[in-house]
């Protein structure tokens, strides 16, 4: 929201989408906002990253995210855990199916088919790890792509959502305890990782993305500490690792990728409540080199 005296921000559409709710010709925007003075607007995270996206085109990234989120119900309550009280231990939800192993599968499906009409490139659906947590796939988008429709993706959760009276939360650590976190682990590759011998190319991003661990958590989300403790399926936040099929590193390779010697590579570390466009343009910027006057890590928060 702009400063009530200085209200006026511009809006830039950037993106069209079919809207779900109301059919016909009707279309959701996706815009940037600029200030008064032709500026980009200080929270225009998408303008900075689509300039880096240009720069590096010829590289071809491909970005995949899995955004995982929990549903409440009216109470701020994960919706059907026992009021005041926790459900059995973790363990039988992720992936699970039957009453009682998971929860809320209508909004789910409500949201998986809202994002097929609006076309945004959605790649999957699964319950997570615990009760009512469940997560979206989008992507494989190349370039800018990947920023535009998982935001509009997020408007299409919160949105469906209302109609069944429930919340969304995408805060990382939304039940304090032995329960997991959630990310938005992203997935990333390029022309370059692709090819015949890519493996190299994986290898030589991730050892660039490990010297600069402390600039992408800053724009990795709010609250990332408290998710990325070493358990639960994450790594330590302060502690870089990758390997071969380790979820418990900041950056996993996939076992058949290192199988084939190319392919992509997956980022643990980003929380479920990050920006997207910091996210991609911090990871272009730090495996393909900056621009002047542009450093990702320092944008205002």
């Amino acid at each position: 929201q702009a400063p009530g005296d200085n209200s006026d921000v511009y809006i830039r559409p950037v993106a069209i989408f079919p809207d779900p709710f109301r059919g016909g010709d009707n279309i959701l925007v996706m815009t940037e906002t600029w200030d008064a003075d032709g500026t980009p607007n200080k929270f225009n995270y998408r303008h900075e990253c689509e300039r880096l996206m240009e720069a590096n085109a010829k590289h071809e990234p491909w970005f995949g995210l899995e955004q995982e989120y929990t549903i409440l119900g009216f109470d701020g309550w994960p919706y059907g855990w026992p009021k005041n009280g926790y459900p059995a231990p973790q363990g039988p939800y992720y992936c699970g199916v039957g009453t009682g192993k998971v929860f809320c599968r209508d909004i789910v499906e409500a949201h998986y088919k809202a994002c097929l009409y609006a076309g945004i490139n959605i790649s999957g659906i699964n319950a997570e790890v615990m009760p009512s947590q469940w997560e979206f796939q989008v992507g494989p988008c190349e370039g800018i792509e990947l920023g535009d429709h998982l935001w509009v993706a997020r408007y299409l959760l919160y949105r469906v959502a209302e109609e069944f009276g429930c919340k969304i939360t995408i805060e990382p650590k939304p039940v304090k305890g032995d329960w997991n976190g959630t990310g938005l682990h992203t997935n990333v590759s390029t022309a370059e990782m692709r090819k015949d011998g890519g493996m190299k190319a994986i290898e030589d991003a991730c050892k660039k993305l490990g010297e600069r661990n402390e600039e992408h958590i800053l724009v990795y989300g709010e609250g990332n500490a408290e998710r990325m403790t070493g358990e639960h399926e994450t790594a330590s936040i302060d502690k870089f690792s990758y390997g071969v099929a380790n979820r418990g590193a900041s950056i996993r390779i996939p076992r058949q990728c290192a199988a084939e010697g190319k392919g992509y590579f997956e980022d643990r570390r980003p929380a479920s409540n990050a920006c997207p466009y910091r996210i991609t343009g911090i990871i272009m910027e730090t495996i393909f080199g900056g621009m002047d006057g542009l450093d990702l890590s320092k944008a205002e928060k």
